[in-house]
Order: C-alpha cells, then sequence, then structure tokens
C-alpha cells in the first residue's frame, strides 16, 4: 500500500469512526491473483474494462466460469483455482455494426443458471465525452447494448452452443414509469445503466441499475421471469428500491445460496465509496456485509464472485475496470 493511499484509507476510517458508524468486516489482503495466458480485451490486446463474472458451479476449485470485458462483441471462459485464473476460449455474443465498425454489447452482467450463462448489455446511452458521437452512431450503439445474450456451455474446451438473444428487457423498461424517464440519458446526468445480472430459482432475471438512483439513495433492480423475456409476451415485472447509500447504484450482482450479494458503488464516473450488501431477492430489505474501504478510493470494483465460507465469514473475489485483466482480488467479509 501506498504513503498516500494509506493517508486517503486513515482518513476514510477515522471519518466514519466519527461518525458513529460501526464498520462491518473487510480483510483486503492487497495481492492480486495471477491471471495465466490472457483475458483478452479491445483490439485483441490484454482486457482492460473486465466488468462481470459468474460460474457453472456455485462452490469448489477448479471451477469454470466466464469473464466479460464491456468493450468487445465477445465473452471468454476462464477456470478459477484457488489462487489463480486461467483463460480459455471466447464465444462471440452480437455481431452488431455501425458503417462497418463492430459495435460493442457493453456487456456489464454475467450470472448462470439452468445450464446457461446470461450476459446482460448495458442497455444505456454510449460514452461520448467529447459530444463525437452523431446521432444515428448513438441510436445503433443503444441498439446493440440493449440485448441479453444466452448460451449453453458444452465441452471440456469452453463451447457455446444454442446461442439467443432478446432485446424484450428494453420494452419491459418502457413500460415502468420510473425508469422510462431516464431511457437514452447520459449516466452524467443519472441516465439509465444496467451493471449486475443474476437470476433467481432459475425462474427469474434480476437486472441491477447503476442508473438511475432515484430519491438520491434508492437503487434499482428490476425482476422480469426468463420465460417472459425469451419467446414470452407482455411486460409483466416488478421494481425493488433498494438502500445502498447517497448516490450509490449496483454495480454487480452475484447469486449466493438462496440470496443475492449486491456490489454497491457510485453512479457517477469519478472516486467513490464501494460496499457489498446482502438481499433476500423479495423484498426491499439489504444489510451491509462490508465497506469496501481499505481499496484506494480511484479503483473501480465492477466484478464479484463468492468464493466460499470461512471460519469468520464469507471469501469474495473482487474484479477492477480500468485494471489489467480485472485485477482479481480475493477479499473477506461479513458472511450473510
Amino acid at each position: 500500500m501506498t504513503f498516500a493511499r494509506m493517508n486517503r484509507t486513515c482518513a476514510l476510517l477515522l471519518g466514519l469512526v466519527a461518525a458513529g458508524w460501526m464498520l462491518p468486516a473487510f480483510s483486503d489482503s492487497g495481492d492480486a491473483w495471477p491471471v495465466k495466458h490472457k483475458l483478452l480485451g479491445k483490439d485483441g490486446g490484454k482486457a482492460k474494462d473486465v466488468s462481470g463474472i459468474a460460474c457453472a458451479a456455485a462452490q469448489g476449485f477448479p471451477r469454470s466460469c466466464l469473464v466479460i470485458d464491456d468493450n468487445v462483441q465477445d465473452a471468454q471462459f476462464v477456470t478459477v483455482t484457488d489462487g489463480e485464473l486461467v483463460a480459455g476460449s471466447t464465444v462471440n455474443l452480437i455481431g452488431d455494426k455501425f458503417e462497418g465498425e463492430a459495435l460493442e454489447l457493453d456487456g456489464e452482467g454475467v450470472a448462470f443458471a439452468g445450464g446457461r450463462y446470461y450476459v446482460m448489455g448495458s442497455h444505456g446511452h454510449p460514452r461520448d465525452k467529447k459530444g463525437k458521437l452523431s446521432a444515428e452512431e448513438i441510436k445503433a450503439r443503444i441498439s446493440a447494448s440493449s440485448q441479453i445474450v444466452r448460451f449453453r456451455a458444452t465441452g471440456e474446451d469452453g463451447t457455446a452452443s444454442e446461442i439467443e438473444r432478446t432485446p424484450r428487457l428494453r420494452d419491459i423498461i418502457t413500460a415502468e414509469p420510473l425508469l422510462a424517464p431516464f431511457m437514452d440519458q447520459r449516466l452524467e446526468n443519472n441516465g439509465l445503466t444496467i451493471e449486475g445480472v443474476a437470476i433467481k430459482d432459475d425462474l427469474v432475471l434480476l437486472a441491477g441499475f447503476r442508473g438511475p438512483v432515484l430519491d438520491g439513495n434508492r437503487a434499482v433492480v428490476l425482476s422480469v421471469r426468463i420465460d417472459t423475456l425469451f419467446g414470452g409476451s407482455g411486460t409483466t415485472h416488478q421494481v425493488f428500491r433498494l438502500p445502498l447509500g447517497d448516490g450509490r447504484g449496483v454495480r454487480d450482482l452475484a447469486a449466493f445460496e438462496s440470496g443475492i450479494l449486491i456490489l454497491a458503488g457510485p453512479v457517477e464516473n469519478g472516486p467513490g465509496a464501494y460496499a457489498v450488501y446482502a438481499w433476500d431477492g423479495e423484498s426491499e430489505n439489504v444489510r451491509m456485509l462490508a465497506e469496501l474501504s481499505s481499496f484506494d478510493p480511484e479503483r473501480k470494483p465492477e466484478g464479484l464472485l463468492p468464493l466460499d465460507r470461512t471460519p469468520s465469514g464469507l471469501r469474495v473475489l473482487i474484479l477492477f475496470d480500468s485494471e489489467k485483466e480485472g485485477a482479481p482480488t480475493p477479499v473477506e467479509i461479513e458472511a450473510p
């Protein structure tokens, strides 16, 4: 840990203690696991925008998993061992283009249930800090990212079969009065973007929104039956407004045992406080398991993978956006 990082961490801890906070348990080893071979990112380089991970098995090692980088059209199989990630083959998710250029799915979340992986597009306005994108390209990019892709993983080498894509979640969001006003708005304006996905009971898909944050402190999760999204009709859904803290939305969701773990973080792009919560997936009650306060505030946790219970809590793997190959880092938090 650098001296500057230590100072920032101490200042944050002292401020919370002075305010009467009792911090939930959190232990950071500080050591990222190595990645064998290469997690692929844009233009075939090492991934720098890892945004999600999920595994076919809920526990044990080695574990077959899938990782996504939000700047590419593919996902990549990995094997998670206790202390290392081994990168494997890739699977193409979409083929959308604009004027001959490949458009990214902007994949922000991945889940596994019922023998299938599910990869969630952001459904949000594309990054356009300098305002160079035309209205036509913005529309094309939003369309490319407004998809959920699912497939079966077969074979020991991690090949994909039965690839299906659906844009139906966008129709359901449009039908929801709480969310419709934020569609196609820029993230910096509290615009709509999805960054987490989990499957509950093999029947219901939970989409976690980074933005909008409602009333300043309520993050949104949308619940939709899988058979409504794939091959169904109608817009039946349920909205959960979860108290994850001021200005914090969902950065990832992960199914764990009978509930859901939530990685929460700032809706805006700058530095901010991240935390992990436990949620039953059925009410609007959440319980904080850890403030991820020992991480440098400049780091951006984007992926959450439950590893195993320990004698003192729960060990999870955190993956970071804007760091090479996600810098997968194990931490121990309070158990749900």
